[in-house]
């Protein structure tokens, strides 16, 4: 089956989308919720910017929308 979360989504996508993505985020210390640039950062540009794994968050986020 193929992933429904990419890394070019942007985090306001993901959130929106799959609200269950919240809990994910939350985990890696991500405070996307309430932060201006998750509407047009991408979960790639978001990660790379706070040294998190991109690929891992992916897996985490897909497995939390399966």
């Amino acid at each position: 089956m193929a992933d429904k979360i990419n890394k070019d989504m942007t985090f306001f996508e993901v959130m929106r989308t799959y609200p269950q993505s919240v809990q994910v985020l939350q985990k890696y210390h991500l405070g996307c919720v309430g932060c201006m640039g998750a509407q047009n950062e991408s979960l790639e540009q978001g990660a790379n910017a706070h040294g998190i794994d991109v690929d891992a968050l992916l897996k985490d986020l897909n497995a939390a929308v399966q």
